[in-house]
Parts: C-alpha cells; structure tokens; sequence
C-alpha cells in the first residue's frame, strides 16, 4: 500500500510529461519540417508587379504549407524556363505566353497557374496624343522593354491585328526604368507597359491614355512555371505553391489598400509609398486579375491563339500540343 501513492504520483508525472511532449511534438515537428524552396522569379521581387509572391510570403502563406520560399531574380521569362526545366529551381515565374517559346527551344515546363484573365501589357499613351488604336501609332515613337520580351511580342500582335507591322513606326527597346520614363518625358508617343510602370508614369506627371492589349491580341497574364518532372514526381509540393500564390493575389484583389500596406511592411525599400502601391494594386485587379472565374485557371483556347500567331511570326518554329503548354490539375 505504501508503494500506491509514489507509483500514482510517478504515473501522473508520466501522463504530464508525455502530454508536454505531444503539444510539443507538432511545433517541433512543424519548424523542423519547412522545405528549402528556390522560387525563381523574372526579376526582382521588389516589382509591385511581384506583390503576390511577396504578400503569400509576408503572411506566412507558404509557411502554413510546410515551406520555407526564397525569391531568387532570373534575367526574364524564358531564362525562368530554362533554369527550371533545367531543374536548377524548382518553380519560377513568367508570363502565360512563355511556355510556347520554351517548348519550342525543348525545355520541358507547363504553365501551371496563370494570375488572371487579362494581359499584363497594356498600351500607355498620353491623353492629348489621342491615340485610340494601334493604327494611330504609324510613324510615331513606341518603347517596350526588350525586343525578346512578351511584352514586345503583345506589341507586336496588337499591330498585327491592326494591319500594321513593326515597321510602321520606331519601337524603341528601352530597359525596365527607360520604357517609362522615355514615355513620361515625352520622348515617346506610347509605351508598351505593365501597371508598374504607367503609374511610375503617372506619378511623374504623364497623363495617359489606356488600351488594353486584350481588345486586340489577347496576351497573357502572369503565369507560374515547374517542369514535367516536377509535376510528376512531386504533385503535392505544386499543390502547395500554387495554392499560397493565389491566396496572396484573392488579397490584393479583395483590398488593395490594405494589401499595400502589407506590402510595403514586407519591401521597406517602398518605405512611404503605400499609395503609390495601392493605386498599382488596382490597376492589377482592373486590367490584370479581373473576370477569372477560377483563380489560377488557363484559358486553352486562347493559348491555342497565342501559339499560332507565335509560329505566323516566326517567333517559334512549330506548334506543339496545347496540353504540354499546361496544366490546370492545380487550380480546380
């Protein structure tokens, strides 16, 4: 009987102890079990342009996957492509337009989520030039980021449907700070732009004229990228990617305001410029991430459209099968 009241005690020691360690456990495990992941992006991450990926970061999206996600900057769309295909990253960013060229070149990536139904680029010209159609842009001075950029080539299809060709004016290759501010100072009639940069406009006093490229040739969102490896062997670490990425574009859509402060508390480098952020977060949702009726979804016809303008223009030699472009298993 002596023995009961210390083999009780010790029992209930054990219990408390056991009970510790399984509250514990799940932390532990938790903070053991984050997985290193390199997401490649075209560019810097400090692009208002990138807010998504920065917002599912700062709000522990990625973390509440089990991932621990590190941006690293490509050198554009395709170089994504090759370096993820190549599988020197396990995901990366591009546009919806990219995979077209990249199977073309034998790099083995599918679109796998594409952040909106609209294009990223749009046309920026100044309001007293009163340019309602591409037609207007013959003789007259255009800047776009590069000439192997997408958002050239949405230039380029936007002329076309237009009857016009690159000839028909000077399209001037200006850099990402050059396409802008060549456009603000008047050195250009229009610009080949994304939101950033017709706010950066804007703010520096430009008043602007805005076509979508949508009306006329139907571009691409941005898009995210893996390869067929990936997918294969590692559907659920797509899954889980995917799945926080749009959760920080719902924000951004859902309140914009609110989504640039968070933003800019995440990217000091933007220390004073909630505003700024704020009305370029609602150019993404007016002309960007608008009308998808499932966040995330590719639409096949029109990538079908976008691969035969690729292949008419000789910026691709062949078609390949629409399914190898994407995939849209993660997004339903």
């Amino acid at each position: 009987m002596s023995f009961r009241p210390v083999a009780s005690a010790t029992r209930r020691a054990c219990l408390a102890l056991a009970a510790a360690c399984a509250l514990g456990a799940p932390l532990a495990a938790s903070a053991q079990a984050l997985q290193e992941i390199t997401y490649l992006l075209p560019s810097s991450a400090t692009l208002p342009a990138f807010g998504p990926w920065v917002l599912a970061q700062a709000k522990g999206y990625y973390k509440a996957e089990g991932l621990d996600v590190k941006f690293v900057a490509g050198r554009g769309g395709v170089d994504v492509a090759k370096q993820v295909g190549a599988g020197n990253a396990v995901i990366g960013g591009a546009i919806g337009d990219t995979p077209i060229i990249a199977r073309a070149q034998g790099i083995p990536v599918k679109a796998v989520a594409v952040l909106g139904a609209g294009s990223l680029m749009q046309l920026v010209s100044h309001e007293d030039e009163r340019i309602e159609s591409p037609r207007e842009l013959r003789g007259k001075t255009v800047t776009t980021i590069a000439y192997t950029d997408t958002g050239y080539y949405a230039l380029l299809g936007m002329l076309s449907k237009s009857g016009m060709t690159k000839n028909d004016l000077d399209i001037q290759a200006a850099g990402p700070a050059g396409v802008w501010q060549l456009f603000a100072s008047r050195k250009a009639a229009a610009m080949a732009a994304v939101p950033d940069w017709t706010v950066s406009a804007m703010e520096a006093g430009a008043k602007v004229s805005i076509i979508p490229a949508d009306v006329y040739f139907k571009s691409m969102a941005q898009a995210i990228l893996v390869s067929d490896k990936t997918i294969a062997e590692n559907p659920q670490l797509v899954q889980k990617l995917v799945r926080a990425t749009l959760r920080g574009m719902k924000d951004i859509m859902a309140n914009p305001k609110q989504a640039a402060v968070e933003y800019v508390a995440a990217m000091p480098q933007h220390k004073g410029k909630e505003a700024t952020m704020q009305k370029t977060f609602e150019m993404y949702n007016k002309y960007v991430y608008a009308n998808q009726k499932v966040p995330g979804t590719m639409d096949e016809a029109r990538l079908g459209e976008l691969q035969k303008f690729y292949v008419g223009n000789n910026i691709v030699q062949k078609e390949v099968p629409l399914k190898d472009l994407y995939t849209n298993q993660f997004v339903k």
